[in-house]
């Protein structure tokens, strides 16, 4: 875990809650399914501010739901 925290990307969790696959939301989002993998298993370094808008748009969500904020130590 990072000195300062970390985020933590809960799009695997939201597809699942929606019922949407993958696929589908590449789709939607117009995303390569290999970008979407790395959200979904949280390896991306950077944030890209307009990736997170088509994924909320697209999943009709905020980003307090798409995102959280782990805190050092934290799980």
């Amino acid at each position: 875990m990072e000195q300062f925290g970390t985020i933590r990307i809960k799009l695997a969790e939201l597809l699942e809650a929606r019922g949407l696959s993958k696929n589908k939301l590449s789709h939607r989002a117009e995303m390569q399914r290999t970008q979407l993998n790395h959200y979904c298993n949280n390896t991306i370094t950077r944030l890209d501010i307009d990736v997170l808008a088509r994924l909320c748009t697209v999943l009709d969500c905020g980003i307090d739901e798409l995102l959280e904020f782990v805190p050092p130590g934290g799980d």
